[in-house]
């Protein structure tokens, strides 16, 4: 599998040269920035990255600022982007590094960062310290396997271990960061999933046997993913005295620590919707609006049902927040309609 890919180098680099994409994380050496745009881009569109890249390196410019800033500061950045453990690792990975006194360079070593895993490690350590060593995600694996006409299953970790092996034999030494960069994208840009590439456009088609053998669509092999699972869920837009109330999720499991609207499992219609208040010591006074959103994870789907109203009494366990306490506190986008709405309600309260 080496020998077919050995051919592309010369070619990819040369396109590259002419295309590649200008993103504000390219240029730069700078191995903090690396981690920060690769960490972002786990699962995230580029697109979608760029303001919240440059919001961040305007606040947190280096390690000692991000080791240094208060949790609720960093979920508040990151708030959108979704998978939050990124940032925490983050964070948690700026601490180490600020102990440490310098900046792992090597692949190994960045291993060793929380959240840094194989690819994460080996754009680092190419594109900032010129190390030869491979980045294998998901675009490099779908231009290998097409290069190749290997059939495997790319979700198959010993398959992708073998993938790696394939790339690193191949990567030059002159520019590794610069070739990794190059198979991202041409993923991203020409050699695209499904029924889609363009390979009218591409640099390796004379190379590819996926061309060669009209496998493009068929390439890579993923196998099926389970199906993913339904959850039902009442939440509340809770109205008190210019002010909506939130609690901190646990500090465990899905959006662990950040701020959501009070609700319960299961959907609740009208009738039942008013039973779970008393729990929370609250009377409802004015039921105003119902609403329906859904959200979906990587493996689990949020069915909302929600309900909008004015209440009066005790709610300890709730924090109430007026709009400008709102704005700064971390609500996931799973509570996105929701978060809409409860700033208009606040408006209204105020008149």
């Amino acid at each position: 599998m080496e020998d077919k890919l050995r051919p592309i180098v010369e070619p990819l680099m040369d396109w590259y040269e002419k295309n590649r994409r200008d993103l504000p994380w390219r240029g730069t050496k700078d191995p903090y920035k690396v981690l920060v745009s690769e960490i972002m881009l786990q699962q995230t569109r580029v697109a979608a990255v760029l303001p919240y890249y440059a919001r961040w390196m305007e606040e947190l410019p280096d390690t000692e600022a991000l080791a240094a800033v208060s949790e609720e500061r960093l979920m508040k950045l990151w708030q959108g982007l979704g998978y939050y453990s990124r940032a925490r690792n983050l964070k948690r990975a700026a601490e180490r590094i600020v102990a440490l006194g310098r900046f792992p360079d090597s692949r190994e070593a960045l291993l060793e960062l929380p959240g840094v895993g194989d690819y994460t490690a080996g754009a680092v350590a190419s594109i900032a310290f010129g190390r030869r060593v491979p980045a294998v995600d998901g675009n490099v694996l779908r231009v290998a396997a097409r290069i190749t006409g290997a059939a495997e299953d790319i979700l198959d970790p010993a398959v992708r271990r073998r993938f790696r092996g394939w790339m690193e034999a191949v990567t030059p030494a002159e520019d590794p960061g610069g070739f990794n960069q190059a198979l991202m994208d041409l993923g991203a840009m020409v050699c695209l999933p499904g029924a889609s590439p363009d390979c009218a456009r591409c640099p390796l088609a004379a190379v590819c046997e996926a061309k060669r053998l009209g496998q493009q669509a068929a390439l890579p092999v993923r196998r099926k993913k389970a199906a993913r699972r339904v959850e039902e869920r009442t939440v509340y837009i809770l109205l008190r005295e210019g002010r909506t109330a939130l609690r901190r999720r646990e500090e465990r499991g899905l959006l662990a620590g950040l701020w959501e609207f009070p609700g319960v499992p299961g959907a609740l219609g009208e009738e039942e919707a008013g039973c779970p208040l008393a729990a929370w010591s609250l009377r409802p006074l004015e039921w105003r609006k119902k609403l329906e959103a859904r959200h979906i994870f990587t493996h689990v789907e949020w069915r909302m049902t929600g309900y909008v109203l004015r209440v009066e009494g005790g709610g300890e366990e709730l924090v109430w927040a007026d709009r400008r306490e709102l704005e700064a506190l971390a609500v996931p986008s799973a509570f996105a309609r929701f978060l809409e709405e409860a700033r208009r309600a606040l408006e209204e309260e105020r008149g």
